[in-house]
């Protein structure tokens, strides 16, 4: 489901989106260098649009972000001319005289203020205006870096709505920091630098600030530890200190009728979490159905699907579209 179709909670104070995005064709064509400049500007247009970043993870040929984007308030003049300096760092010539004439009317409220205005806040407190610019800047800056032109991502962003509520985001989280355990990149999460998980443990404060959001206030070693343990719970067999559990264990445990715990479960490829549209309790995916239903007047068959219970404990976690086969993939390592 494209995020168009998942404007769903526009009357909530905050939405949460798990955004994925991918290459053309699904060509690596990320390596480290590129991840550097994407990562810094996550957080630049973050800033910029108002958006707060949870936590992501930046692959070789897509990446996954956890977001919240609050409702839409007023933004003081001072606060966009912040928040444009941190977009435009280092502006041309024409940036900087332009924005020193906006600068002088914005006191009398002068015609070119008025419309310069009006253009910032309509790409703020809301995703579409987020991951566009995102992309955009990102795709100017490699085209330029590598000779090319052309797009450089396969098609538009996909984003599931995610309840803001703490198990459902803890849920969320988990999966998309151990992305590079899935994929073989690292045997510890922390190890690898383009998560948001790895950014945190490094010390960097915007980083930690997303996991204290959903992981409890207090000192950071307190919510650090409560998040490693969370992706580290019972069960996640270590060997040859590669956390992940091989095909034949994962399979052997679903044939005898037994649970994975939920930290095990999150190694494998869940498309629950990047197909199924809404992500949360049963009753929060069974309310944004109804206002889908409201919204668009579409009464098509339609339910909310739960996550298979034979795999791990869920904890009341459903979601609104329903996956065919193979929805989730044991890891082969």
């Amino acid at each position: 489901m494209r995020h168009a179709r998942l404007k769903l909670s526009s009357e909530d104070s905050v939405a949460a989106y798990h955004v994925i995005s991918r290459t053309v064709n699904g060509e690596r064509l990320l390596d480290d260098d590129c991840k550097k400049v994407l990562q810094k500007q996550i957080w630049q247009v973050a800033d910029y649009c108002g958006v707060r970043i949870l936590t992501y993870a930046l692959l070789s040929n897509h990446f996954h972000l956890l977001v919240l984007v609050p409702r839409r308030e007023p933004v003081s003049d001072q606060e966009l001319l912040r928040r444009y300096r941190v977009l435009y760092p280092s502006p041309t010539r024409y940036q900087s005289v332009r924005i020193k004439v906006i600068e002088s009317q914005l006191a009398t409220n002068g015609p070119l203020a008025v419309a310069w205005r009006k253009q910032q806040l309509a790409l703020m407190g809301d995703l579409s205006p987020f991951v566009q610019i995102l992309k955009q800047r990102f795709s100017i800056w490699f085209n330029h870096k590598h000779n090319r032109f052309g797009t450089l991502w396969a098609e538009r962003f996909k984003s599931d709505l995610v309840e803001p509520a703490l198990h459902a985001l803890r849920t969320a989280a988990a999966y998309i920091d151990l992305n590079s355990i899935r994929a073989g990149l690292v045997s510890d999460p922390k190890d690898y630098r383009f998560c948001g998980y790895a950014e945190a443990v490094a010390g960097v404060k915007r980083a930690q600030a997303g996991l204290f959001c959903i992981f409890g206030h207090g000192t950071w070693d307190h919510v650090q530890s409560t998040y490693r343990c969370f992706l580290y719970a019972s069960g996640t067999v270590e060997k040859e200190g590669k956390a992940c559990i091989d095909r034949k264990a994962f399979e052997a445990v679903i044939k005898a009728g037994g649970k994975l715990p939920l930290a095990s479960a999150l190694l494998c490829r869940n498309r629950y979490f990047s197909d199924g549209a809404v992500l949360g309790s049963q009753a929060y995916v069974r309310a944004q159905l109804d206002l889908y239903r409201q919204k668009t007047g579409r009464r098509r068959k339609m339910d909310i699907q739960l996550l298979p219970a034979d795999i791990t404990d869920w904890g009341d976690l459903a979601v609104l579209r329903s996956l065919r086969k193979n929805a989730i993939t044991f890891p082969s390592v």
